[in-house]
C-alpha cells in the first residue's frame, strides 16, 4: 500500500495543483466576497469545454485556455446581474446559471456528451514535445506540475496586488459590511461583479487546464466543484490560518487542495469504493469545519479548569 501511494503521489500533486486554481477561485467569493456562489459547478466545465473544443479545431491551446477563462468570467457576470439587478438572492443567481450553463455546455460540445483532442495538439503534447518528454505517464504528470506552479504562482501574484487596489478593496469591504459599503459610496454591485467574473474565470481556467491534462472534456466533468473548492478553502484555513497576510492565506488554499487530492489518493490506496469519494468529501468537509469549535471549547473548558484549580 504505502508503495502504491508514493506511485500515486505525482498524480494526486498534479490533480492538486490544477484543482487550486479553482478552489482560488472559491476563496474570492466565499471568503473575500461572502457570496454563497455555487455557477462553479457550471463554470468550470465551460471552460474544460471551450478549451478542448477550440483545441481539437487546431486553435492554439494557450488561445484556447485564454478563451475558456473569459467564457467562465461571463457566466459569473451572468450570476451577478442576476443577484445585483434583478434582485434574485445570491444561492438562487449561482444554481439558476449553473443550470443554463449544463444545457449551454452541451451545445459548445456539438450536442456530444463528450470531445476529446489529440494530444499532441494540448498544452501537455506541446511541452512533451518542446522538452522531448512523453504526454502520458509520469511525464505528463511532471509537466502538468510545472505548468500549473506557473500559473498558481502568476495567479496568486495578481490576486495579492488586486486586492491591495481601490477595486479590491471595495471588494473586500463590500464581502465584510455591504450596508456599511454602501454608505461609504462604494459600488456594491460593481465589486460583486467583478469578484464573480474573476471566481467563475479562475474556476473555467481550472476546468481548461483539467481538460487540456485529460485531452478531453466533458459535460459532467465539474461534478461536485463546489465541494471541492470548500474543502481546499477550509484545509487551508486550517493549515495557515487566518490571522497570517494575505498572500500566505491564497498559498493556504493551494495547500488544501493538495492535501485534500492526497487524501483521496490515500483512501483509494487503502481499498475505499471509489463511488464514495463523494462521501468522503463531505466528511472531510465537516471535520475540518468542527475543528476550530472543538479547539475553542478545549481551551476554554481547560483554561476555565485552570481558573477553578488555582481557586
Amino acid at each position: 500500500m504505502f508503495q502504491g501511494l508514493i506511485n500515486a503521489l505525482p498524480g494526486g500533486i498534479s490533480q492538486g495543483l490544477m484543482w487550486a486554481i479553482l478552489a482560488l477561485g472559491v476563496y474570492v467569493t466565499y471568503k473575500i466576497l461572502d457570496f454563497a456562489d455555487l455557477t462553479v459547478d457550471g463554470s468550470l466545465a465551460t471552460g474544460g469545454c471551450v478549451a478542448i473544443v477550440l483545441t481539437a479545431a487546431k486553435v492554439h491551446p494557450i488561445l484556447a485556455i485564454i478563451v475558456a477563462f473569459f467564457a467562465g468570467a461571463l457566466a459569473g457576470i451572468i450570476t451577478a446581474l442576476l443577484n445585483t439587478k434583478l434582485k434574485i438572492p445570491a444561492i438562487l443567481s449561482g444554481i439558476l446559471t449553473m443550470s443554463a450553463l449544463f444545457s449551454i455546455n452541451k451545445i459548445i460540445l456539438g450536442k456530444r456528451a463528450n470531445v476529446s483532442a489529440s494530444p499532441k495538439l494540448t498544452i501537455i503534447g506541446r511541452l512533451a514535445n518542446l522538452f522531448g518528454m512523453s504526454s502520458s505517464g509520469l511525464d505528463r504528470n511532471i509537466l502538468t506540475i510545472g505548468l500549473c506552479v506557473i500559473l498558481l504562482a502568476g495567479i496568486i501574484a495578481f490576486l495579492y496586488w488586486f486586492f491591495g487596489t481601490e477595486w479590491g478593496s471595495s471588494i473586500r469591504a463590500t464581502g465584510n459590511n455591504q450596508t456599511m459599503a454602501t454608505a461609504q459610496g462604494i459600488n456594491t454591485d460593481r465589486a460583486k461583479i467583478i469578484a464573480l467574473a474573476m471566481s467563475n474565470g479562475l474556476a473555467a481556467l481550472s476546468g481548461a487546464v483539467i481538460s487540456q491534462y485529460q485531452f478531453s472534456g466533458d459535460v459532467n466533468m465539474a461534478s461536485g466543484t463546489i465541494v471541492i473548492g470548500l474543502a481546499s478553502v477550509v484545509i487551508g484555513q486550517l493549515v495557515v490560518g487566518e490571522r497570517g497576510s494575505f498572500w500566505v492565506r491564497l498559498v493556504g488554499v493551494v495547500l488544501g487542495s493538495l492535501i485534500y487530492r492526497l487524501i483521496f489518493a490515500l483512501a483509494v490506496q487503502i481499498g475505499l469504493d471509489p463511488d464514495n469519494l463523494k462521501l468522503i468529501s463531505s466528511i472531510i468537509i465537516v471535520i475540518a469545519l468542527c475543528i476550530p469549535t472543538i479547539k475553542q471549547k478545549f481551551f476554554s473548558n481547560h483554561k476555565v479548569g485552570g481558573e477553578k484549580n488555582n481557586a
